[in-house]
């Protein structure tokens, strides 16, 4: 697996550099075209998930201690399995869904289309799964019963929010917003010195940046669980998010989805690092702060790749009217979330179809639809 997954990486690196150089000034715009603040809040919350809250505090000791990562430090190992080089897979996705499909259809082919659909769902309930298996660190009174009447009602109100596409900006934003106001929350209670920052700044910069050639290949299993994590993502991310590209060239879509996110990532990271190196219990009013902005991130997450799926199956609330739909979709992330908690089905499964889907993808562009690609203006 790890042999097809670095191959898979390597390709997919070369592919993007391919794209700038043929295709770095065109302009990239979706269907639903929205501001760039918008669009970076919906990729922000949609692409990422609760993991990003509450697996730091729980890898630093990880990363601090095994001999794999000892040529870096923690804070910028769990930079390096979150930011910067990693939002390439979104990126050559994005484009792929913005330029390239609606040219040649591929993913309108039956077969590429229950493939690809069957993806998105398992990787729908694996994040709800993610939740259900940690929110025992962050409350553990409730116990095993009330944690999946939790997961329950978070997979019920993504659903519903599924339904209408003003429930998604309206929480991308907001959670946007509540995630600063938890970095900012979280740093003040703590009394983070300013010049910590700097500090960080430059453990990143020579932790991860200075050894990025490091973090393109697996590092370890646990970096490879990282990377067929991302894999699974990344198509059905760059299907949803293409919708809402508003205009930006080729090369600002890619410094946009390089460098932006990975601020508040470097941000959020730094502080929680601050607790973990300073041995600072978190509180239970911040355990709580951290949940509610993970279920919201949750939510947003199972509300952008439902939408996905159902629109793609042509599923719809028109046809099946708003009961049946929730109803419907509820019963199939219940059953899948359970299949992740109880079999041995795995997350590193679906990345190995999604690498799969992506060299059948490649192989029909390059063979049957390379005249398609010709014809695409330069900018």
């Amino acid at each position: 697996m790890t042999i097809v997954l670095s191959a898979a990486i390597l390709v997919l690196l070369a592919t993007t550099l391919l794209v700038l150089v043929r295709w770095g000034n065109l302009r990239c715009s979706g269907p639903e075209p929205v501001g760039l603040f918008t669009f970076l809040a919906i990729l922000f919350t949609s692409g990422l998930d609760m993991g990003l809250i509450i697996f730091p505090l729980t890898e630093f000791p990880q990363y601090a201690k095994e001999a794999a990562y000892q040529f870096s430090n923690p804070l910028a190992v769990e930079f390096g399995f979150w930011g910067f080089l990693i939002w390439v897979f979104y990126f050559i996705t994005t484009f792929y869904f913005c330029v390239i499909e609606p040219r040649v259809k591929l993913f309108e082919l039956r077969p590429v289309k229950i493939v690809n659909n069957l993806v998105i769902v398992s990787t729908c309930a694996f994040t709800a799964y993610l939740f259900l298996v940690n929110i025992a660190w962050y409350a553990p009174e409730l116990g095993d019963a009330w944690a999946y009447l939790v997961v329950l009602g978070i997979v019920l109100a993504a659903v519903y929010s599924s339904t209408d596409i003003r429930y998604l900006k309206v929480l991308s934003i907001a959670s946007t917003w509540l995630f600063f106001a938890l970095i900012l929350g979280m740093w003040w209670d703590a009394d983070v010195d300013g010049g910590y920052f700097a500090d960080a700044a430059m453990a990143i910069g020579s932790g991860y940046f200075a050894q990025l050639p490091a973090f393109v290949l697996p590092l370890s299993d646990y970096h490879a669980f990282y990377l067929f994590w991302w894999f699974a993502w990344s198509v059905m991310i760059g299907q949803f998010v293409s919708r809402f590209v508003g205009g930006l060239k080729t090369y600002q879509l890619l410094l946009a989805l390089l460098v932006i996110p990975s601020i508040p990532l470097a941000v959020w990271f730094a502080v929680l690092y601050f607790y973990f190196d300073q041995g600072i219990a978190i509180s239970q009013f911040w355990k709580l702060a951290m949940l509610t902005v993970g279920v919201i991130f949750v939510i947003n997450s199972v509300d952008s790749l439902v939408r996905l799926y159902t629109d793609n199956l042509g599923i719809s609330v028109a046809k099946l009217g708003r009961p049946r739909f929730i109803a419907l979709n509820v019963v199939i992330l219940a059953t899948l979330v359970l299949l992740f908690r109880f079999t041995p089905f795995e997350i590193q499964w679906v990345g190995l179809v999604v690498i799969a889907l992506y060299a059948a993808t490649l192989w029909l562009l390059l063979r049957r639809y390379r005249p398609a690609l010709l014809a695409i203006a330069r900018r």
